[in-house]
């Protein structure tokens, strides 16, 4: 799709389901899974494998024993970080390819000294009902990830 793949970092995952989707979301769209430890499942689990069909010997995933590492390999001008502490909408976000578009764990997001260290790095996915505090994650990845395929397809 286009000449370096964008990559989905997903930081401390919990929910199986939403990583099976989203590495789903990455084999359809020829995108990285980045899958940064510790897990809060197996990649054996039954839900995780399910969400995933038959298609995950067609999505690229590379793992990182912790968000350190995985920060120290990456040039900070290609990350992207989702958030709901942000008014900045993903939209107003200018993708490249290499991008890293990195969402936290289902429960607590990403932690809030990485937030506070890329301020000018973090967006949000705009919500107009102030009683949904926020989406499910594969949709999130599914969202931000189709809008910079857009901006890519349009370059």
């Amino acid at each position: 799709m286009q000449a370096a793949p964008l990559h989905i970092v997903l930081v401390e995952p919990e929910i199986p389901p939403n990583t099976g989707s989203i590495a789903r979301l990455c084999g359809a769209t020829d995108s990285v899974l980045d899958l940064v430890h510790p897990l809060g499942f197996s990649t054996d689990d039954k839900h995780l494998k399910r969400a995933g069909l038959d298609y995950w010997p067609h999505v690229n995933i590379r793992h990182w024993q912790n968000f350190d590492e995985f920060l120290d390999q990456h040039d900070e001008r290609k990350l992207f970080f989702l958030t709901t502490k942000t008014e900045r909408p993903y939209f107003q976000a200018a993708f490249s390819p290499g991008d890293c578009l990195v969402f936290g764990k289902e429960t607590k997001g990403l932690p809030e000294e990485t937030l506070a260290l890329y301020p000018d790095r973090c967006y949000t996915i705009p919500m107009s009902n102030s009683h949904i505090r926020s989406l499910n994650l594969a949709m999130s990845a599914g969202i931000v990830l189709y809008e910079a395929l857009r901006q890519l397809q349009s370059t």
